[in-house]
């Protein structure tokens, strides 16, 4: 009994241990994340209160979400470096919110932080293999923020360009793949690896940030919008026929 008893402690030590670092790392993050966000928010200078404040609030309830999920199932005792910086590009996508919420809408500061946000996510997996603290639970986190990343721009090129609703079915196509998963479970099974589908990713992301700049012609816009989504819906009828065929 003695010996159980002691398991007991040991196991319930770890786990005391395992928190004491998660809560450490994460409010770590959350101030690097606070701080990035405020620098973009300065930057893109909104106009009234609530472009500060409302971008403010999403981040932290942001961080509570991320914060719950991972105290529940990330595998790690660390939350290491590379979900530290998923949530400063969190924040750094947040902060997006700001000129949307000043009714203003795409711009070259939209587009430069976009695209450091976007040059960052080329580094965030290295990290974590780097660290060894690679996991399912922060691939998602940053496949999730990639999907909030193009959600934004769709919305600022929609509002903000001469582009029509191509490019807002681009930002909109992650979340509809989702709510169909919620119809069809089959959807949300394990996908194997594909330079393909990040190529495709990439592509989208940086046609969005391009749909940014107030110098492009509207045919342009147009024409890059509409060759996006075809490539993007292409991606995601690939998946779909290859999970309906392993259902």
């Amino acid at each position: 009994m003695s010996e159980i008893g002691g398991e007991a402690r040991l196991r319930g030590a770890m786990r005391g241990r395992r928190q004491d670092h998660l809560q450490a790392g994460l409010f770590g993050a959350g101030l690097a994340g606070c701080a990035a966000l405020l620098i973009c928010c300065a930057a893109l200078r909104p106009i009234g209160v609530s472009g500060w404040v409302l971008p403010v609030i999403g981040f932290v309830l942001l961080w509570l979400l991320i914060r719950g999920l991972m105290v529940r199932h990330y595998p790690l005792h660390r939350v290491g470096p590379a979900n530290t910086l998923t949530m400063i590009r969190a924040a750094m996508i947040l902060s997006l919110t700001s000129p949307l919420l000043s009714g203003m809408a795409a711009g070259w500061t939209v587009a430069a932080i976009a695209s450091v946000a976007l040059a960052l996510d080329g580094i965030d997996g290295w990290l974590a293999r780097r660290s060894g603290l690679a996991s399912s639970f922060g691939a998602r986190f940053d496949l999730e923020i990639d999907a909030l990343l193009a959600l934004l721009l769709a919305v600022h090129g929609y509002l903000g360009s001469a582009a029509g609703a191509p490019v807002l079915a681009l930002g909109l196509v992650r979340y509809l793949f989702a709510a169909a998963s919620m119809v069809w479970p089959w959807l949300t099974a394990p996908l194997p690896q594909r330079w393909r589908r990040k190529a495709i990713c990439v592509a989208q992301l940086a046609t969005l940030i391009l749909l940014q700049l107030p110098a492009l012609p509207g045919p342009l816009a147009d024409g890059l919008s509409w060759a996006a989504l075809g490539l993007v819906l292409w991606s995601f009828a690939a998946d779909i026929l290859w999970l309906r065929a392993r259902r």
